[in-house]
């Protein structure tokens, strides 16, 4: 098989819908053909293209499993994050926001902790305070909080701030940003 940025894009195109089965191919696809996460990559972030939701849904499955193989595309990563406007785009990339925070601040040691800089984790941290306060559905505020309340381990500022957003948006938000919004003061509160 070739892997060429075409024969990603055929793949992506193939797909029927956004049922994990059909994910799942197209990353395993990119698992085998490391050549190939450039191209999703690039795909990611076209951001005018319906075709970056497709792109980011495999990217989000490829990094759980390969997230060291982000390490050399963190700058590239980091400033086009906040240009994702489709919503179903958004959630997968807050989901790979929370891996890298959860890589970073791990008592494992990960090439991504040696990786992800402090110009890195700042705009991450930007985005995610970005995305809590914005329109943005529970889910990506979930990945968020969490991504937050992960880095806020290492700056205070960022539990202060979060600690202030939750307390003041709990009370008109769902029940499942309640829920996690409840967690993680506790969690706060425990540091």
């Amino acid at each position: 098989m070739i892997a060429s940025k075409t024969y990603l894009i055929n793949q992506l195109t193939a797909m029927e819908n956004a049922k994990r089965v059909n994910r799942l191919r197209v990353a395993n696809m990119v698992l085998e053909n490391p050549s190939l996460f450039k191209h999703l990559l690039d795909l990611t972030f076209e951001i005018n293209s319906k075709l970056s939701i497709r792109a980011v849904w495999v990217l989000e499955f490829v990094c759980e499993k390969k997230l060291d193989w982000l390490a050399p595309y963190l700058n590239y990563f980091t400033k086009n994050i906040g240009l994702l406007k489709f919503d179903s785009a958004v959630r997968p990339a807050s989901k790979i926001c929370e891996f890298l925070a959860k890589a970073y601040t791990s008592n494992n040691t990960s090439f991504i902790q040696s990786q992800l800089k402090t110009n890195h984790i700042n705009t991450i941290i930007e985005t995610c305070f970005d995305w809590l306060i914005g329109n943005q559905r529970v889910a990506v505020k979930a990945y968020a909080m969490e991504t937050l309340f992960l880095f806020g381990k290492n700056e205070e500022w960022v539990h202060q701030e979060l600690q202030l957003i939750l307390q003041h948006n709990m009370i008109n938000e769902s029940a499942a940003y309640q829920a996690r919004g409840k967690k993680i003061l506790s969690w706060i509160r425990k540091k």
